[in-house]
């Protein structure tokens, strides 16, 4: 089973990794990193580097798409060699699934019409002009073969939601249990509906320093 996330420069390396790890610990699992160009991609804070081995045009038909996101998705909404891959790789997929602003570039592709999708809480807004109807409550959404997550360590439950689907629930346990994926955050502010208001402004501001 072939895994294919496409990366590009300023891409959010959570998004991408989390699933990484999770995915690539199914029985009979390939993931592949791949870009429109093979070669390093940096993650949107310029602090780490991953190297995209293969290209778009190698990987045609994955049977799991996982579209991570990072400020450089920004660009690529408009981007038809990107758009154009993901169309026509999700048309033969078995799932096709997004990380935060990965689903920005689902929705610019035509594949989340109509449908019901989340992202990053800061851009769920962009979803609507997609004609997308934007979740604000659930970390994790599904609507058929598409599965979308909210921000950035969301990505993590859904791969283990769609790990799931894929091996079963035992498999997906156990993937768990290997990644000691137990949460007890020090803090309960991870959502809009948790934080403190300042806290939700700090977050906005330091957001709009790095687009």
């Amino acid at each position: 089973m072939n895994v294919a996330i496409p990366i590009f420069d300023r891409f959010t390396a959570l998004d991408a990794v989390g699933p990484y790890e999770v995915l690539s610990r199914l029985p009979g699992a390939a993931v592949h990193f791949i870009a429109a160009e093979p070669g390093p991609k940096r993650t949107e804070n310029d602090m780490l580097t991953i190297v995209a081995e293969e290209t778009l045009d190698d990987l045609p038909d994955p049977e799991v798409i996982v579209v991570p996101g990072g400020f450089g998705t920004r660009a690529l909404m408009h981007d038809e060699q990107m758009l154009d891959w993901l169309r026509r790789a999700h048309a033969r997929s078995q799932w096709t699934t997004s990380v935060c602003t990965g689903s920005l570039l689902l929705a610019a592709g035509g594949i989340l019409d109509g449908l019901e999708a989340t992202t990053h809480w800061l851009v769920l807004d962009v979803l609507s002009a997609y004609g997308v109807t934007p979740v604000s409550d659930r970390r994790v959404v599904e609507q058929g073969k598409i599965i979308t997550a909210a921000g950035v360590s969301s990505g993590i439950d859904m791969a283990l939601m769609l790990a799931a689907k894929i091996a079963g629930d035992g498999i997906a346990q156990a993937i768990q249990l290997g990644i000691e994926y137990d949460p007890q955050p020090p803090f309960d502010s991870g959502s809009t509906l948790k934080a403190p208001g300042q806290i939700v402004d700090l977050v906005r501001e330091r957001a709009s320093q790095l687009a």
